[in-house]
This record gives C-alpha cells, structure tokens and sequence, in this order.
C-alpha cells in the first residue's frame, strides 16, 4: 500500500534561529511588528510504500535519523496519510 508521509522539521526552541530572528527584524519594516518569533524550518512530503501505516512511520522515523533531520539541533513531526 502506497502511503504519504508529511514531515515538519523546526530547529529546537533552545537555539537561536539566526534566519527566523532576521525575517522577525525584517517583519518591522514592512509595517508588522506585531508579528514575533518566527522559526523557520523545513518541510518534506514523501511516498512510502508498506504493509502498513505503522511499518511505514518506522521507515520515516528511521529516514529522518538517518539523513533528514539533525537531531543534534532540530526535532521532527511526522503525520502519516493513506495514498
């Protein structure tokens, strides 16, 4: 069975974010200081093909260790979708 993985990858709320700290400053310029706090991340959609829907959340989990995400400095979600 085919299945589509959504994966959201944020750096860890402990370090700074020198790019979303720059969009946050830039946000005042543009005449919205009223928005703060912007973390910018990354987002990946993938297609999976398992036996199941847990099968294949291992081998998102196992491909977002391995490769995609650095877990020294970010943390990832994942929500699983039949294709």
């Amino acid at each position: 069975m085919k299945y589509r993985a959504e994966i959201d990858i944020m750096p860890l709320k402990a370090l700074l974010d020198p790019q979303g700290k720059a969009v946050t400053a830039s946000m005042k310029n543009l005449g919205l200081a009223e928005i703060q706090n912007i973390r910018i991340g990354k987002h990946i959609t993938l297609e999976i093909d398992a036996a199941s829907k847990e099968e294949a959340k291992k081998k998102v989990d196992a491909a977002c260790t391995k490769l995609l995400c650095n877990q020294i400095m970010e943390f990832y979600e994942v929500e699983i979708f039949e294709n």
